[in-house]
């Protein structure tokens, strides 16, 4: 008689991870309108069966994938989560905040716009993770000296969240390397920080800053009038 092979062990987490991974790969290739679990099954190589026992919904598996997106981020802007929480508001670098969102929005367009939407869309954004420390920071932020009074921070949290996730859609149209994209991810980021110091921000305490922005704003602005002159003169050649 030939020897039986053991069962394999089946892995709930790993099989879980592998159907996660798959969605977030549909999703950023084709959208939430791509996406399905009979789809995600197919990519993740398990049976339809077994990814319905993790995902009886196309819902389920968004809802998911917007919960990694979510810790991804916090990660890139803020750290650890257990460590950032007990970061003073006033010692957060504020520049440092919007070069790294605007980095992630940029290598990441589809999944994070999938993430904005769900939060923005959601009756309780504070169930996310991103969303409630960048709120609260921003609160606690409103309340020291370095802010300008009244700041109505919801606002102002939704204006910035969702100019850094639809300006990578502008830079795909316009951006035809890496290094392009990466040159519109620090301008956006640039200029968001220079509306923060005229607007939510006191200048008179950031001194340094808003004239090393200022200076670094007026070169891009004078390389970009000469790029696309250059481009012309080249296509017309």
């Amino acid at each position: 008689m030939a020897d039986k092979r053991p069962a394999k062990k089946r892995d709930p987490e790993r099989t879980r991870e592998a159907i996660l991974d798959a969605a977030r790969e549909v999703l950023a290739l084709d959208g939430k309108e791509g996406l399905s679990v009979a789809r995600v099954a197919q990519r993740a190589k398990v049976n339809r069966g077994t990814a319905y026992q993790h995902f009886q919904t196309r819902e389920q598996l968004i809802e998911a994938t917007a919960a990694w997106v979510s810790e991804k981020l916090h990660r890139a802007v803020f750290g650890d989560p257990e460590i950032a929480s007990n970061v003073p508001a006033e010692n957060i670098n504020i520049e440092s905040v919007n070069k790294h969102l605007a980095e992630f929005a940029m290598e990441n367009p589809e999944l994070g716009g999938v993430w904005l939407f769900e939060v923005l869309s959601s009756r309780r954004p504070a169930n996310d993770m991103f969303w409630r420390t960048y709120e609260s920071k921003f609160e606690q932020f409103a309340a020291t000296k370095f802010a300008q009074p009244d700041i109505d921070v919801e606002v102002l949290s939704v204006l910035i969240l969702a100019g850094s996730f639809i300006w990578p859609v502008w830079a795909r149209a316009h951006a035809r390397t890496a290094n392009e994209r990466q040159e519109m991810s620090a301008r956006f980021s640039r200029e968001i920080l220079r509306l923060c110091l005229h607007g939510t921000l006191r200048p008179e305490l950031y001194a340094e800053l808003d004239a090393r922005l200022t200076k670094e704003a007026k070169a891009v602005s004078e390389l970009r009038a000469v790029v696309p002159k250059t481009r012309r003169a080249s296509s017309n050649s």
